[in-house]
């Protein structure tokens, strides 16, 4: 019985995540038929087609590489971007002989395109947010940034950190909650970070102390602690449901992922934020525990990863819709085109970057998810690090980028 449930989740979870990909592709592809435009197929994932069918003009396909998908609208796509797809000139040859010439259609055309698939993750991202604002059962809450607890040996200990102190910023930036705090700790690494933390005196005055913490990196998740424990958790609520009110919740979202990225064009920052990236592994195992441990968290997460899809698709990326909008306003500033053979060779060069750094995160989150699931603590200091929550900030493009 428990194998038939778990496979149940795991189906719900596929639907929700495909959900995702689905409303970002009907938007590009509504928009495009509205405009007039050609559209060739309709994939949700990328390579062979394991199933497919043909409705006036316009292949629907289920593609075998499950991590994005794509709308082939030959007037808009970078040619290149084809090939890699899984073929989508090569389906249409197949039953209405070659591929027609591409039609040089106007900048604005474009830019509505591209910006159609973000807009509608938006907008489910806002519909969920809305119904889970009215959702009883639904927990929200966030968590202070007061430490509950100081183990023994660890960093925090080390700087003379103290159970009741309440940390006011990290590197610099001001934090209140818990997962502020952090996020700002596995963007600083291995790095000493200096922390600054409200302090009660004898005569209950409090005062700022500061605190110079070097975070140390756990072995088994790759996750950098502190190892400082929070208060109890008396909400029940997860880090991405900090508030009934749904502008909340979508500004929680936003700002996670733009913190994220600063801190991947951060010098000092880089690296450590690079190491916590993590893909799809991580976003599946993700998804599966919330929508297992309570559904509703489960849609959170979703609005979440929405907003992440919308926000990292819209970075000025060749093969990115991004990258589409860049090209089309240089058009409509400039008055010429960037040249089709530039904008085909940008876009093959960073898909086949953007496919490459998937792969790399896919192994190295399933060596991590490993390691994670056959460590035994020695300790009791070993088994509280372990446990305490690190920050999951996930980042998603068509193809599946995400960070963790």
């Amino acid at each position: 019985m428990e194998i038939l449930i778990t496979i149940a989740y795991i189906a719900i979870c596929v639907l929700l995540f495909a959900l995702a990909i689905l409303i970002h592709e009907f938007g590009h592809f509504i928009v495009a038929l509205k405009l007039g435009l050609r559209v060739e197929a309709f994939s949700i994932g990328f390579g062979p087609a394991l199933w497919k069918r043909r409705v006036k003009g316009v292949e629907y396909r289920i593609s075998a590489i499950p991590l994005g998908g794509y709308v082939s609208i030959p007037d808009v796509d970078p040619e290149g971007t084809k090939a890699l797809e899984g073929g989508a000139d090569a389906a249409k040859s197949e039953v209405e002989g070659q591929p027609e010439p591409r039609v040089r259609i106007p900048a604005w055309k474009e830019i509505l395109v591209a910006v159609a698939g973000p807009g509608m993750n938006i907008v489910l991202a806002v519909v969920l947010a809305v119904l889970l604002s009215l959702i009883p059962q639904a927990k929200f809450g966030e968590l202070s940034s007061e430490i509950g607890d100081v183990l023994d040996g660890g960093p925090a200990a080390a700087a003379g950190m103290r159970k009741g102190d309440v940390v006011k910023s990290v590197g610099g930036r001001a934090v209140v909650t818990w997962t502020e705090m952090q996020t700002e700790v596995q963007i600083a690494g291995g790095r000493a970070v200096e922390f600054v933390v409200s302090r009660a005196g004898d005569e209950g005055a409090r005062r700022d102390v500061p605190l110079t913490i070097t975070p140390k990196r756990s072995e088994v998740t790759g996750a950098w602690y502190i190892m400082a424990l929070s208060v109890s958790n008396t909400t029940g609520a997860v880090a991405w449901m900090p508030s009934r009110n749904p502008i909340r919740q979508l500004a929680w979202d936003a700002g996670s992922i733009f913190r994220v990225l600063k801190g991947l064009v951060t010098p000092k920052e880089a690296k450590a934020t690079s190491q916590a990236l993590g893909g799809p592994v991580m976003i599946a195992e993700g998804l599966y525990r919330q929508v297992r441990r309570n559904p509703w968290d489960g849609i959170g997460f979703l609005r979440f990863l929405n907003v992440n899809l919308a926000i990292l698709n819209l970075l000025p990326i060749p093969v990115l819709d991004g990258g589409l909008i860049l090209f089309s306003l240089f058009a409509l500033v400039f008055r010429r085109r960037v040249p089709d053979f530039l904008v085909k060779y940008l876009s093959l060069t960073f898909m086949v970057l953007l496919m490459g750094l998937m792969g790399l995160l896919i192994l190295r989150d399933s060596w991590r998810s490993y390691k994670i699931h056959t460590y035994e603590p020695t300790s009791t200091n070993e088994t509280s690090r372990t446990s305490q929550t690190s920050p999951h900030v996930h980042t998603n493009a068509d193809q599946g980028a995400t960070s963790r």
